[in-house]
């Protein structure tokens, strides 16, 4: 089982990998794989690399590192007079500039804006966006005792939120899930739950995720049937509720269906903290979410 689990987890990761997708350029002799960050008159490129931060801008087909050495444990800020130099009469300072992400591509943005008219900033800090979605599918509680390994129903509710222009990929949900008893399981539970979702394939018309359900509260009810020394049976009704942190992994999809979206999802298909009952795991749901 832990292998089934290991071997799910590199799978789930590898095909998020797909997302980060990122062009290779050569940069005085030396390979880089970057990230555009803003594309113009100057474009700016991004990645990290051993957990540091490098930047580079391009303008005339020409490459230039921006970069801050400290000398004499003091910073030089050399990266304030490349981009003096390659916006020079622009009328912009670099006096106050900050080698950050954020702090580059505000002035980029303002560069290219003050020499191009047609340009189109992407300066914007936050792009908030959620959406409401609401669900049904069945589900073998997977991760409870269930003996007979019964499928029962469930239906819930999703609340989404991503950031459309800087992390288009990423999004929180919370979700609130209803499972109910059934004849060979009298077990009903109420979960509510914070789920990551990276989307590694984004589209007009699809976005297909993998799904982290990271903390859960849920409060269940199960009836268990024994039977007395009279040979009679009876009947014990357990309550409770738990939180944990169990790392759930499954995937979906959201389909453009009209002004929402179509949901499909196969859920927590392994937990990488949370021990399993052997089953396979059967926990499939449909919906529909729509913009906020």
């Amino acid at each position: 089982m832990q292998r089934l689990k290991t071997l799910l987890f590199v799978l789930l990761l590898s095909a998020a990998s797909i997302g980060f997708a990122q062009q290779t350029y050569t940069i005085n002799g030396e390979s880089l794989a970057l990230k555009t960050e803003v594309s113009g008159t100057i474009d700016l490129l991004w990645n990290t690399f051993d957990k540091q931060y490098r930047y580079f801008v391009k303008k005339d087909g020409q490459y230039y590192e921006l970069v801050n050495i400290r000398v004499d444990g003091k910073y030089q800020e050399q990266y304030k007079a490349t981009l003096a130099d390659l916006t020079a009469g622009s009328g912009q300072s670099t006096d106050r500039l900050r080698l950050t992400l954020a702090g580059l591509r505000s002035f980029i943005n303002n560069y290219n804006a003050s020499v191009d008219p047609n340009y189109t900033s992407n300066s914007e800090t936050v792009a908030l966006e959620t959406r409401l979605g609401f669900f049904g599918g069945v589900t073998n509680n997977r991760y409870t005792s269930n003996p007979q390994n019964a499928t029962a129903p469930l239906v819930g509710i999703e609340f989404e939120i991503l950031d459309s222009k800087l992390l288009p990929r990423h999004a929180i949900v919370f979700q609130f899930r209803q499972s109910f008893a059934v004849d060979d399981f009298d077990y009903s539970a109420s979960q509510l739950s914070l789920n990551y979702r990276f989307k590694f394939v984004k589209s007009a018309k699809v976005d297909v995720f993998a799904n982290a359900r990271l903390a859960t509260y849920t409060y269940s009810r199960t009836v268990i049937t024994t039977v007395n020394e009279a040979q009679n049976s009876v009947d014990q009704e357990i309550t409770g509720g738990n939180l944990q942190a169990p790392i759930l992994l499954g995937l979906g999809a959201d389909i453009k269906l009209g002004k929402g979206y179509l949901m499909l999802a196969y859920n927590d298909i392994v937990g990488l903290t949370i021990d399993d009952n052997g089953e396979f795991p059967v926990d499939f749901t449909l919906g529909y979410k729509f913009n906020l």
